[in-house]
């Protein structure tokens, strides 16, 4: 079986992208292979997780480019002439326009630090979706991974995982938490069910094959 070529999007430290690789030599991507990294930043830590683990990457500084469209035409046809099955955005945080949606139909992950359509859209990123979950006083929060479309946090829904929201937590102890019990688990769970070719969409919904 050939493998599913995967380019993980990155802007910051990287525990996305390592959970990914982690399940990678654990074998539990199915036929996914992490080929390439691409970075907005040329001075994040993901960087150096894709070094040590021998892994392709590129940065792409969204500042070297003048525009939106020139910025995703660049980002669009680097991943297109690396041969890309499945783009995985792990803490991306350069907005691109539909030149890359049109490239990856339906093959573009996200993963959301909360239960959409909960604490999702403009301005949720980050601490700013704890913080809300807390002003809230919500008892569960949780991750979602979803097909990313134009409309922020607004694509098919893929996995959803709920943690519990303590008295005493802070934005920061519910984030550790949320990214140990829900993140990095969900987000491998859907890359191989990507790559297994188990994922369709229908009328905005995923349907997942054998469930």
């Amino acid at each position: 079986m050939l493998n599913t070529r995967i380019a993980v999007l990155v802007s910051g430290g990287g525990t996305n992208l390592q959970a990914l690789i982690d399940a990678e030599k654990r074998g539990e991507l199915a036929n996914g292979k992490i080929s390439l990294v691409i970075s907005s930043k040329s001075d994040v830590y993901a960087l150096e997780r894709a070094k040590s683990n021998s892994i392709k990457s590129i940065v792409l500084p969204r500042k070297e480019y003048d525009s939106i469209a020139a910025y995703s035409k660049a980002l669009a046809d680097t991943m297109v002439s690396e041969g890309i099955d499945l783009v995985v955005l792990a803490g991306f945080l350069t907005i691109f326009d539909e030149q890359v949606y049109e490239s990856f139909p339906n093959k573009i992950l996200n993963v959301h630090p909360a239960l959409i359509p909960s604490f999702c859209g403009k301005g949720f990123y980050g601490l700013h979706v704890h913080e809300a979950a807390l002003e809230k006083g919500v008892k569960l929060s949780g991750a979602t991974v979803h097909i990313v479309t134009p409309e922020c946090d607004a694509g098919p829904i893929v996995l959803q995982r709920a943690v519990a929201v303590k008295q005493d937590d802070t934005p920061e102890t519910l984030q550790k938490r949320i990214m140990e019990e829900a993140e990095w688990k969900i987000l491998p769970e859907a890359v191989k069910l990507f790559c297994e070719g188990r994922i369709s969409v229908k009328n905005n919904k995923v349907y997942i094959k054998g469930e």
